[in-house]
């Protein structure tokens, strides 16, 4: 942010003591980044090597809309209750929204083959880690940036709820290519803010862990999005 500056329990502290607090919140970010990553993976190879469930949500219209509302309702409830939680109970929600994204991703191995999903994740794992190092090194600040994608982010959803409708074409590749070039730039505009945030929160205690569950979860956020969109370029159909 163009206003932020370092809270004044961090005043005095040296550059390098800083760099220690942000390196070490940021590495908390991506160890429950990577395990929710983790549990959503094991979550869809449960789902897919078990056919009856399989079956049950591909043929079931209203049970896979209805797990995609729950995702909805665990991220909203985790993000304006996380201050009311303690730690334990973040966590656990937080991975309930994991599990629950990977239930209905199995649905993706009836559309797109095995390996282009691998390729995809790949793809998109490699630029999810170059952006958010950039993110994390650059010294220019992205807030300006990071407004103007959030209500980018606002206008694509309305045009893909509306697609839903209409199936335009034309409005599904261009959603696709804007979609890709918004979650790139949240990668870095997320990590950055992370990064300032962690000289706003103390380094260890409640406060803290409770910050990097909900940093991780809109990291997690980024990288599930920019897959799925990665996916329609790159996915292969059966």
């Amino acid at each position: 942010m163009s206003n932020w500056q370092s809270p004044s329990v961090y005043n005095n502290q040296t550059a390098e003591q800083q760099e220690e607090i942000q390196r070490g919140f940021i590495l908390r970010v991506y160890a429950w980044m990577t395990l929710g990553l983790i549990v959503t993976a094991a979550a869809a190879l449960w789902t897919i090597s078990t056919p009856g469930l399989l079956h049950t949500i591909v043929s079931t219209p209203l049970l896979f809309f209805g797990l995609m509302m729950g995702e909805l309702v665990l991220v909203i409830f985790l993000t304006a209750a996380v201050s009311r939680m303690t730690p334990a109970i973040a966590g656990l929600t937080f991975m309930g929204y994991a599990v629950l994204v990977g239930v209905t991703f199995s649905v993706l191995t009836q559309i797109y083959t095995s390996s282009s999903i691998a390729s995809t994740f790949g793809i998109t794992a490699s630029t999810f880690g170059i952006m958010t190092l950039f993110g994390y090194t650059t010294h220019r600040d992205l807030t300006k940036l990071g407004n103007l994608l959030i209500m980018a982010l606002i206008g694509l959803i309305i045009a893909m709820v509306a697609n839903l409708f209409l199936h335009n074409p034309a409005i599904y590749w261009v959603t696709t290519f804007v979609g890709i070039l918004i979650f790139i730039g949240l990668v870095a505009y997320d990590t950055q803010k992370l990064k300032k945030m962690s000289l706003a929160v103390s380094q260890e205690g409640e406060v803290a862990a409770k910050a990097s569950i909900l940093g991780a979860l809109a990291l997690y956020l980024d990288f599930i999005n920019l897959f799925l969109l990665l996916l329609r370029i790159f996915g292969r159909r059966r």
